[in-house]
C-alpha cells in the first residue's frame, strides 16, 4: 500500500475546524473571533387560548421588548422526538398493582391508545431558545504589549481571562434584560449551563444521531404550550 506522503493525500480536517465555535466555558459560547453568546431556554404560551385583550397585551409587550433592545438577538425553535416507552413501562407497573378493577381497565386502555398512537406518529417536543450575543471589541494589541506577552506568556493568559470576565459580565447584563422582558410576557426562562450548551450544540449539528428526550412521568410530558 502506498503511504499518504507518496499519494499526496492529506488528512481530513476535523469538523470543528469548520465551526465558528472556539470553546464553551462558564455558561458562555466563545466564538473564534472572540465574540460571546449566551443562550436562554424559554417557556411558551398558548396564544390561541388567550382572550382578545390578553392577546393584544402580549403583542404590545413583545413589540416594546423588541424596540427596547440595543443589540440583536436570535430566536431558535428546536423539535426533538419524545421517547415515552419508559413512561408506558411505569404505567404498566402501576396497572399491575392496581386493586380497583375499573381503574386497572382504564389504565390498560390508555396504555394501548398511546402505544397505537406512537406507532403511526412521532410525538415531538418543541423547545424555544433566545441567543444573546456580545460582539468582540475591535481594539488592537500595542507593540509593547505584544513584546511583554512574548516575554511572559502567563501575563497574556491572565489578560485574556480578565478580558473574558469583563465581556461575560457585560453579556450577563444583557441576559438579565432579556430574561426580565420574558417574565413580563409570563414566560419562564433559564440560562443554559456549560454542559447544557454542549448538549445543545451536539444535538444541533448531529440531528440524525441525537437521542430522543426520554419521558418517565406524566409530569415531564407537558403537552400544553402554557397557560
Amino acid at each position: 500500500m502506498q503511504s499518504s506522503s507518496m499519494t499526496g493525500n492529506k488528512p481530513s480536517a476535523s469538523t470543528q475546524a469548520y465551526l465558528d465555535i472556539k470553546e464553551i466555558k462558564e455558561g458562555v459560547v466563545v466564538l473564534k473571533d472572540g465574540s460571546l453568546r449566551a443562550v436562554l431556554v424559554v417557556s411558551s404560551v398558548n396564544f390561541s387560548l388567550k382572550s382578545g385583550e390578553e392577546q393584544n397585551a402580549l403583542i404590545a409587550t413583545y413589540q416594546n421588548f423588541l424596540n427596547s433592545l440595543e443589540f440583536p438577538i436570535q430566536i431558535l425553535m428546536q423539535s426533538r422526538k419524545l421517547d415515552i416507552h419508559s413512561y408506558l413501562d411505569k404505567l404498566r407497573s402501576v396497572m399491575q398493582q392496581q386493586t380497583n378493577e375499573l381503574l386497572r381497565l382504564q389504565t390498560q386502555e390508555y396504555i394501548e391508545y398511546v402505544g397505537k398512537l406512537i406507532e403511526f406518529a412521532s410525538i415531538m417536543n418543541k423547545t424555544f431558545y433566545v441567543i444573546i450575543p456580545l460582539i468582540a471589541g475591535g481594539g488592537k494589541t500595542g507593540f509593547m504589549s505584544k513584546i511583554m506577552n512574548l516575554l511572559s506568556p502567563a501575563r497574556e493568559i491572565s489578560v485574556k481571562q480578565t478580558d473574558f470576565d469583563k465581556s461575560r459580565e457585560e453579556l450577563m447584563k444583557r441576559v438579565s434584560q432579556v430574561a426580565g422582558a420574558m417574565g413580563g410576557m409570563s414566560l419562564k426562562s433559564l440560562v443554559l449551563s456549560t454542559e447544557e450548551l454542549v448538549e445543545l450544540m451536539y444535538n444541533s449539528y448531529n440531528l440524525n444521531t441525537a437521542s430522543p428526550i426520554k419521558i418517565k412521568s406524566i409530569g415531564d410530558l407537558d403537552l400544553s404550550p402554557g397557560e
